[in-house]
C-alpha cells in the first residue's frame, strides 16, 4: 500500500502544482501547435524579414521584442537590420543622427515624435541599434497624410511635394479592397459616414501599410535579417505590410509573428490559428504598459 500511496501523493503534488503555475505566455504555430521560443528564432534567423506583431500595450510583446532583438544581432553576428512602425518617414534624419551620437537624447525623443510609451516599450530597441551600431528604419507614413487620405481621398496625395512623396510609397498606390483584412475594417465602420467614408479608411490604412511594406523592401540587405515592429493588425494573416512587402520585393523569405489575448492560454482558440506563423498568446488579464 505504501508505494501505491506515494504514487497518489505524487500525482496530487503535480496536479497541485500545475494549477497554481501562472505562464506569462504560451507560443504556437498557426495549427496550434505549441512550439518553442528557440523553434522560434531558429525560423527567425533564417528569414529575410520577421513581422514581430505586437499588441501596442501588452508586456509580453515587448519584452519578447527585445529578447529577440538581442538573440537576432548576437546569432546573426550583427547582421540585424530592425524597423518599427512607431517611427514615422520623415524622421528617419534625426533617428540616424541619434544612433550615430550626433543629438542628444533629449533633443531626439523631443523632434522624433516618439509615441507616449516609448521609454518602457521601444526605447530598448533604439538603444540596442545604436550599441550594436545597427541600422533601425523609419517605415511608417508621416501620420498627416494618413489623416488626409481619411478626410480627402487617396487622390489628396498627388498634389504634395517631391519631398512630401519621398516619404510615402510611390504614387499611385495600388489597393486590394478584396483583402479579407480590410474587408473586416469596412465592415466594422458599419456604414458609419458612409461608403466614401469607409473606402477612405481603408484606404489610410493601405498607404500605412503600402510605406511601411516600400521601405522594408528598399532596406533588404543580403545575408540580413530585416526585423520590424508593428501592430499585429499590419502583419496577420500575412496581409497588410506582409502583402506590400512581397509586391515591392517578391520571392524573400518572410516570417510572421502575432500576438493574441486569452482567457485561457492552455489551448489557441479557433478565431487566432493561422494568424502567424508564431503566436505569442498571453492572458487577457495580463497587466499592461500604459
Amino acid at each position: 500500500m505504501k508505494p501505491i500511496l506515494c504514487i497518489c501523493l505524487l500525482s496530487l503534488a503535480s496536479i497541485l502544482a500545475s494549477a497554481q503555475d501562472k505562464p506569462a505566455y504560451r507560443l504556437f504555430d498557426q495549427s496550434g501547435k505549441e512550439v518553442s521560443y528557440g523553434q522560434m528564432l531558429k525560423s527567425s534567423k533564417k528569414a529575410d524579414v520577421v513581422f514581430f506583431g505586437e499588441q501596442h500595450n501588452n508586456p509580453i510583446s515587448h519584452w519578447l521584442q527585445i529578447e529577440l532583438a538581442q538573440d537576432l544581432e548576437k546569432e546573426s553576428n550583427g547582421k540585424l537590420i530592425m524597423g518599427a512602425e512607431m517611427f514615422e518617414r520623415d524622421n528617419q534624419a534625426i533617428l540616424t543622427e541619434y544612433l550615430n551620437g550626433q543629438i542628444s537624447t533629449k533633443n531626439f525623443e523631443e523632434e522624433a515624435r516618439v509615441w507616449d510609451n516609448y521609454a518602457t516599450d521601444y526605447k530598448p530597441l533604439v538603444e540596442l541599434a545604436k550599441s550594436k551600431k545597427l541600422s533601425f528604419i523609419a517605415t511608417n507614413v508621416p501620420r498627416r497624410y494618413a489623416n488626409m487620405v481619411y478626410k480627402q481621398g487617396i487622390e489628396s496625395l498627388n498634389p504634395l511635394t517631391s519631398e512630401a512623396k519621398s516619404w510615402i510609397a510611390p504614387l499611385p498606390i495600388e489597393v486590394d479592397m478584396n483583402l479579407p483584412s480590410y474587408q473586416a475594417m469596412a465592415k466594422m465602420m458599419g456604414g458609419h459616414g458612409g461608403e466614401a467614408a469607409t473606402t477612405n479608411l481603408v484606404k489610410s490604412q493601405a498607404v500605412k501599410d503600402a510605406t511601411m511594406g516600400y521601405f522594408i523592401a528598399q532596406n533588404l540587405k543580403k545575408g540580413h535579417v530585416f526585423l520590424h515592429f508593428n501592430g499585429a493588425y499590419h502583419s496577420d494573416l500575412k496581409e497588410g505590410t506582409v502583402w506590400y512587402v512581397r509586391k515591392y520585393a517578391p520571392g524573400k523569405d518572410i516570417v510572421t509573428i502575432s500576438t493574441v489575448e486569452q482567457d485561457n492560454i492552455d489551448k489557441l482558440d479557433e478565431e487566432n490559428l493561422k494568424k502567424a506563423d508564431f503566436i505569442i498568446c498571453v492572458p487577457a488579464k495580463m497587466t499592461k504598459t500604459y
